[in-house]
């Protein structure tokens, strides 16, 4: 895991004008969670991906915002249908197809209606 530090973490200080602008970064602890991996092949640039274009396409996973769940169920549902439509709806450049079609999962590009059925 790889811990980025920012100035002014530890700081309660700071007036609340200083979080609408990015922190700067002092440093970074490398951690090792679990397992025996080698540090060197550990690429994070997969897991980051993944992270942003969550929190660009749900903007309940971004800070400062009023879009966020008030109840679990409801913020499994969105992550669930985020989830449903990047992989079986959302069709790739590079893939000119999706996901799911490109693993063999699904034989066409679901629709909104395909997606709304399976919660009827």
């Amino acid at each position: 895991m790889l811990g980025k530090m920012y100035a002014g973490d530890s700081d309660k200080s700071v007036p609340s004008e200083a979080r609408y602008s990015p922190a700067h970064c002092t440093g970074a602890r490398v951690q090792k969670i679990s397992g025996n991996p080698d540090a060197a092949q550990i690429p994070t640039s997969y897991a980051e991906r993944a992270n942003l274009t969550m929190r660009m396409h749900m903007r309940r996973f971004t800070r400062l915002t009023h879009a966020s769940s008030k109840k679990v169920d409801k913020h499994k549902a969105a992550v669930t249908l985020h989830f449903m439509h990047y992989n079986f709806a959302r069709i790739r450049k590079t893939l000119r197809v999706t996901p799911t079609m490109e693993a063999g999962m699904a034989d066409h590009v679901w629709s909104p209606k395909d997606i709304a059925r399976l919660a009827a």
